[in-house]
């Protein structure tokens, strides 16, 4: 049998899921299992370093960082946790993982040299703190680079040409205006950096020890890489900084190898010598792989800290409104994602606003009526990214706070709305969701989110599907380092696979109503954002629809 380490480094946590494959069978689902599923919830295990949902806290909203050596403690303190609970960790033939996008970490000269001499008696975190430039890393949450994304748009031509080059336009939480801020608030810091990684090569170069390259899932969400050629857009970088090429990694195809773990991991957690480290990619093309979606046709649905909604792609489309995002997938093809910030958070602040638990959270929807009567919360609790909404504030269209359980509704309504609004230019009527994230057990949520759709939504029983994403590569580039070419499709089954048993089916009849739903929606974001017609007769038409119906 053989061991594959999938590793997920969230904002909120570290996830590890450990597969075990027969390789004499290895087309044959029933020679396949998860044996080990375990989390490490950041805030709660490694208080010190002061986050809150992983975040490290600040007096301006746009602001969103956290702590690199948060995250390398975390992968010390995990891989540690496995070896207790019984993992033979000498059996793991090869290691992949997943980072949260756009996150980015600042090293300073001499990393490698740092690794080679580190004391595998003593924790990581003891040893490496001197190799950062920049002390806290700014993440996916982070809003504050508007200044910089319009210079962006400047000298690229503008958000169309930068849409095109890179498969995004400028967003503010993307890699490359965070550096540039950098850059322009503290160029020394910057001229002493030697690499500037993301999440996902960074965890990856400590397990290698030595610097690993950029995969093409993760570099799409910099506003630095080609998306077309797959490589560093020169005229970004010289957009963004300069000598930047010098202080990026390498692209590399998501099956590459990076080399053999590091001499202070196999001492210090008994892994083999041998065991491979994979490339690592980004959370949301790891969770393609980890929901089985390898070919078109079908999209997935993570509620996690934020929201997102992504599918497959064979060939690239971009999206001409600028909302959505384009993403290399690990098969070498690409991915549709469009993210939305107000996520888990957003439900968590008005369940606890109704003081309520999850299960009177639910109840709290099932006492009021499908549409909500035509009562609309823009749930914008934090500066969102679709659409894009700088400005944070929660805005109400026919309630307010004291409206009770319709407030419940009206959270999971409205961003189940925006979902199916803003990804119309994928051009996809899914027939099938996955659904994945913590959330993702919550039926009462998965009904809606049917309903909406109007499609039938599969919730799969391995939640953590970045983290067996990134397990399915680690045996994905074990196989093509053995010279062989395996499928997508074979690696996936048995393991990537929706419960089929527990789908939640779309009812036609609310589905109808849910379209015009979407359309009042809509109305309600143009007058909040654009300064549309105010929306209160598009409520009353909504409401008679409804009644006759």
């Amino acid at each position: 049998m053989a061991i594959y380490l999938g590793l997920d480094s969230s904002t909120q946590s570290l996830s590890a899921v450990v597969i075990e494959v027969s390789p004499a069978s290895e087309k044959e689902a029933a020679n396949r299992r998860v044996l080990f599923d375990l989390s490490l919830q950041l805030d709660a295990e490694l208080p010190q370093y002061g986050t809150r949902n992983g975040v490290l806290p600040s007096s301006d909203s746009q602001v969103a960082h956290s702590s690199p050596m948060l995250w390398a403690e975390a992968l010390d303190l995990l891989l540690g946790r496995l070896r207790k609970e019984g993992l033979d960790l000498s059996q793991v033939r090869a290691i992949a993982g997943s980072g949260q996008q756009h996150g980015s970490v600042y090293l300073a000269p001499k990393f490698q040299e740092t690794m080679a001499r580190l004391n595998s008696s003593l924790p990581l975190a003891e040893q490496i703190g001197g190799l950062f430039t920049r002390p806290t890393s700014p993440i996916w949450m982070d809003s504050s680079t508007h200044e910089e994304c319009e210079e962006l748009n400047r000298s690229l031509g503008g958000p169309a040409e930068i849409l095109e080059l890179t498969g995004s336009r400028a967003f503010e939480r993307f890699t490359g205006p965070q550096i540039r801020k950098f850059y322009r608030e503290d160029p020394q810091a910057y001229s002493r950096t030697e690499k500037i990684h993301l999440v996902s090569s960074f965890m990856a170069s400590l397990l290698a020890g030595r610097h690993a390259p950029v995969d093409p899932g993760d570099g799409a969400g910099m506003n630095l890489m080609d998306i077309r050629n797959k490589e560093w857009a020169l005229l970004a970088l010289a957009a963004t900084a300069p000598g930047l090429k010098a202080k990026l990694p390498a692209i590399a195809a998501s099956w590459t190898v990076v080399g053999r773990i590091a001499p202070y991991f196999a001492a210090r957690h008994g892994f083999s010598p041998e065991a491979k480290v994979v490339a690592w990619s980004g959370d949301n093309p790891c969770s393609l792989v980890g929901v089985g979606l390898v070919k078109a046709g079908q999209i997935a649905i993570s509620l996690g800290t934020s929201d997102t909604l992504f599918g497959f792609m064979p060939e690239l489309r971009v999206d001409p409104a600028g909302e959505g995002h384009v993403f290399g997938a690990p098969t070498g093809h690409y991915m549709s994602l469009i993210c939305f910030k107000n996520g888990s958070l957003a439900r968590e602040k008005v369940r606890d606003r109704l003081g309520l638990d999850w299960p009177g959270f639910n109840r709290a929807i099932e006492s009021t009526p499908p549409g909500n009567d035509g009562r609309v919360m823009l749930p914008w609790f934090d500066p969102e990214i679709t659409p894009a909404v700088l400005a944070p504030g929660v805005k109400f269209y026919g309630l307010d706070w004291s409206a009770g359980p319709a407030l419940a509704r009206a959270v999971l309504e409205a961003q189940m709305a925006a979902m199916a609004l803003h990804s119309r230019w994928m051009g996809v009527a899914p027939r099938s969701i996955y659904a994945t994230g913590g959330a993702s057990a919550n039926r009462v949520i998965l009904q809606i989110m049917a309903d909406v759709h109007g499609a039938e939504v599969y919730p799969f029983k391995v939640g953590k599907s970045a983290a067996l994403g990134a397990a399915l590569r680690a045996w994905h580039a074990d196989l093509k380092d053995q010279g062989r070419d395996p499928s997508w499709e074979d690696i996936v089954r048995g393991f990537a696979e929706p419960d089929r048993g527990g789908a939640v089916r779309c009812q036609p009849q609310l589905h109808e109503m849910y379209r015009r739903f979407i359309e009042l929606y809509q109305a309600c974001e143009d007058h909040a954002l654009r300064g549309g017609p105010e929306p209160g007769p598009k409520q009353a038409a909504f409401r008679a629809q409804v009644r006759r119906a």
